[in-house]
């Protein structure tokens, strides 16, 4: 029994490590109000180096249609601008030679259900992910009969993995449901 709650202990730590994969991957998709998390996926060339944008400039949200960017070195903003307009994230850097301006356009509707997709699509393979870990897990159990587990314990064992995954469904399902409101609010 020792060795089901084993599985279950490493099947409930790699769930909650996909769902915090998926609130990473959800801050990136913006819902029309500036975020400097929108940033976080762009790499910028410092010293021959790839480097995360925060590591290298101060990103600041003065308003909830602006983020601010000014880098740490002066030498820095071509990269910077240079990085940002290759991001996919369609947003025009406006550079005044100190820092970096990019202005949050409001969404088109259209825009937003785009955006929704996008926020379906990631909470898709979010599920999937967990549905995996699930196969994984119960694998894993089931193996232990032939360590001379009993067919009984395997089985509840296999119960308390299905309801770990229900509860881990729904937090995603609640995930999804708070990012499509914020996304067509407007």
């Amino acid at each position: 029994m020792e060795e089901i709650e084993l599985y279950l202990d490493d099947a409930k730590d790699t769930m909650e490590k996909a769902l915090k994969h998926l609130s990473i991957e959800l801050t990136k998709i913006r819902a029309g109000k500036a975020n400097a998390g929108m940033l976080d996926g762009i790499q910028v060339e410092y010293y021959g180096t790839p480097t995360p944008l925060v590591q290298v400039a101060a990103v600041n949200t003065p308003d909830a249609r602006t983020i601010v960017i000014k880098p740490f070195e002066r030498k820095l903003i071509n990269d910077v601008e240079k990085a940002i307009r290759n991001s996919n994230l369609g947003l025009a850097p406006n550079n005044d030679g100190e820092q970096i301006r990019l202005s949050i356009p409001p969404l088109t509707e259209e825009r937003r259900r785009d955006l929704v997709k996008k926020v379906k699509q990631e909470v898709e393979v979010a599920k999937v992910n967990v549905r995996n870990i699930r196969k994984d897990t119960n694998d894993g159990i089931r193996k232990l009969t032939k360590d001379g587990v009993s067919e009984d314990a395997v089985k509840v064992g296999e119960e308390r993995v299905q309801k770990l995954t229900d509860a881990f469904i729904a937090r995603i399902d609640e995930t999804f449901v708070a990012k499509e409101r914020d996304i067509l609010v407007v």
